[in-house]
């Protein structure tokens, strides 16, 4: 279950880091709070338009570290929030999860879709 406050952060600007680990070692990538989509079985989609490194770095190890917030959403102690998300992911380059994020973003290449392990709020 992802929470109320989680939600209401992706309805704001701000950016997302997405970390992965390689056989290189650390990678990170970023997007948008509002790129991201939730699917009927609770998986964060993001759309992906590069992130080959990212891409390489989960076929070799699926988890990932992500982390987002917000100025403009109340946190723990006053004004800003934030959360750490671990979790699972693979990217999907056809059929309908594929399809869905395409109609939303038309510049995507793959989707990546992270199954969360915990969502933390951290501030």
């Amino acid at each position: 279950m992802i929470p109320e406050k989680l939600l209401e952060i992706m309805k704001q600007d701000g950016v997302v880091a997405i970390a992965t680990l390689g056989k290189d070692g650390p990678h990170m990538v970023n997007t948008w709070n509002n790129y991201i989509r939730i699917s009927s079985d609770g998986r964060l989609f993001i759309p992906a338009g590069y992130m080959h490194k990212t891409e390489a770095n989960i076929a070799y190890n699926p988890n990932v570290l992500i982390t987002l917030g917000s100025s403009k959403v109340k946190g723990l102690h006053g004004a800003g929030a934030g959360f750490l998300i671990k979790g699972k992911a693979t990217f999907i380059t056809t059929g309908p999860d594929f399809d869905f994020m395409k109609t939303k973003f038309g510049w995507l290449r793959a989707t990546l879709a992270v199954t969360i392990d915990s969502a933390t709020q951290t501030w």
